[in-house]
């Protein structure tokens, strides 16, 4: 439900539970498994962010290692959005990305934590507790410029404790994810130094290699540096495993890193070594279904509370919702935790917050421009929302006007846009931009429909002249039957139609005779 009290509310709890975290604090959750990410520049990742990259999955976070103020990370060891960069402040993506997002799809009872820390160019002495001072102080200082952005003393291995040990008090760490070694090409002492960081780092947690499983992943076979050393650590490090590279494709601008795609699949691969290594199996991957079965067309109506049900894998979330709190306690969609409300005209979405978005199934019968026309109601100045298709905007931010009444839904031509949608199966996205506002349902009309200008009886006339009395049979554009009426002329037929109306709406009415007319009932 819209209103400005949440946000009091809201601001409060966060106060209360920030000044008395002491006193709240709980017990780790044995269901947030968390997994040490460290490594040179591959770990860390070079290729540019995409729209799938960057889509947020509820159960898969990272323990901020370093500040980003742009993204929002200002606390080290806090508990953050998994979103690109996980290693630094760019816009990169890494292994570390896509390992965490299987894996949390491959356990929906599971949240994924990453503590991230990759050093472009390092050796594995870098991350050696006895060896990192001598070595960083003969190196180039690039390399010592880009420790300290993990350590101001260049001590990593300090950094990647500290910040486990704040991510046992919330939850556990279950295992390594490492890729290292392009710089130590001709290091013999490499599978020992390797043994020996991670054997440090569990002896400073308090556990043992025996239940933390390590999972290393090859080197670009078609690089410089490829040998078999990665897929040999296992004969010398106990529950090791490696992800293979055969197949994976570098950047084609130098000889060391791996393209986007390389890396969204590699880190697959990491999960499934992971997966392994626990006895859990992959899931595979399921998209998001339309709630009724069935794809909404358009041109025609879409019920706002009917949002798709969520896929499993690949992030196939089909709705956003800032808090697990159901404000609507209507018990219609249960558990999704969408504050939707019912009233006595049908069920509405409500209390929606910036931020949120909801996602249905559509399918565009014919490719062109339509008008877009949204049923919503606010008692704020600055509600808005936009809509997008498979991850494109189709419309500007669309204010919603303060309408004085939670009930009071704004006429459809006080809230359109003119939107040029392509034929076929799409994604249809509802995000909120502006706080505090509900929403009842969409409608799309082609253009050039009697909506294209408020459709009055006036304007109906001009299309169609009524002099007869006639029975009328009326339908929604869903093409569900509402009832009859009788009436003589468009002002009458207007008029009797009201009683049959939800909030006001475009109806189709028919005749016995077979003939059609479009008209809009104001509320």
């Amino acid at each position: 439900m819209f209103g400005k009290l949440p946000q009091v509310i809201a601001g409060a709890a966060f106060a209360l539970g920030f000044s008395t975290f002491g006193l709240l604090h709980a017990a780790p959750d044995p269901n947030f498994h968390i997994y040490i990410a460290y490594g040179q520049s591959n770990m860390g990742g070079t290729a540019d962010a995409q729209s799938a990259d960057k889509a947020e999955h509820p159960r898969f976070k990272i323990f901020a290692t370093q500040k980003c103020s742009g993204k929002g990370r200002n606390t080290l060891g806090e508990v953050y959005p998994a979103v690109p960069s996980l290693f630094n402040c760019g816009n990169t993506i890494s292994i570390a990305d896509w390992f965490g997002r299987t894996m949390a799809d491959s356990m929906p009872d599971v949240t994924i934590g990453i503590i991230p820390v990759a050093i472009g160019g390092a050796s594995i002495k870098a991350f050696d507790k006895d060896q990192y001072a001598s070595y960083l102080a003969s190196a180039e200082s690039w390399l010592q410029n880009y420790t300290k952005e993990y350590a101001s003393d260049g001590n990593v291995y300090k950094t990647i404790v500290d910040i486990a040990k704040k991510a046992q008090e919330v939850g556990v760490i279950k295992g390594f994810i490492f890729h290292q070694g392009e710089t130590d090409g001709g290091y013999s002492d490499w599978p020992k130094i390797v043994k020996k960081t991670r054997d440090d780092i569990l002896t400073a947690l308090n556990m043992s290699s025996d239940t933390v499983p390590f999972v290393a992943g090859e080197l670009l076979r078609s690089g410089c540096c490829y040998s078999d050393r990665v897929s040999k650590l296992p004969n010398t490090m106990d529950n090791t495993y490696y992800a293979s590279s055969e197949g994976l494709g570098g950047n084609g601008v130098d000889r060391y890193h791996f393209n986007h795609d390389a890396y969204v699949t590699f880190g697959k691969r990491y999960a499934e070594q992971m997966l392994k290594a626990v006895n859990r199996a992959p899931i595979e991957p399921v998209p998001q279904q339309p709630f009724k079965g069935t794809a909404f067309e358009i041109p025609g109506k879409i019920e706002a509370e009917d949002f798709d049900i969520p896929g499993v894998g690949s992030g196939n979330d089909s709705y956003k919702e800032n808090d697990s709190e159901d404000h609507g306690k209507s018990n219609y969609r249960e558990g999704t935790g969408v504050d939707i409300y019912e009233k006595a005209t049908g069920y509405v979405v409500g209390y929606n917050q910036e931020g949120e978005w909801l996602e249905y199934s559509v399918n565009v019968k014919e490719a062109g421009k339509y008008h877009l026309y949204a049923s919503v109601a606010s008692a704020n100045e600055t509600s808005s929302f936009q809509m997008s298709l498979d991850g494109k905007n189709i419309t500007d931010v669309i204010s919603v006007p303060k309408n004085e009444g939670e009930d009071n839904y704004d006429d459809y031509s006080n809230v359109r846009a003119t939107v040029e949608l392509p034929t076929g199966e799409h994604i249809l996205r509802f995000t909120v931009t502006g706080s505090w506002m509900d929403v009842d349902y969409f409608m799309f009309e082609p253009q050039g429909a009697c909506l294209e200008e408020p459709c009055t009886p006036s304007a109906i006339a001009k299309f169609e002249t009524l002099t007869k009395t006639e029975n009328y049979r009326i339908f929604d554009m869903n093409g569900s039957y509402l009832g009859m009426v009788r009436a003589t002329g468009m002002q009458e037929l207007s008029s009797s139609t009201k009683a049959l109306v939800r909030h006001g709406g475009l109806l189709i009415a028919k005749t016995a005779a077979g003939k059609t007319l479009r008209l809009k009932i104001a509320k």
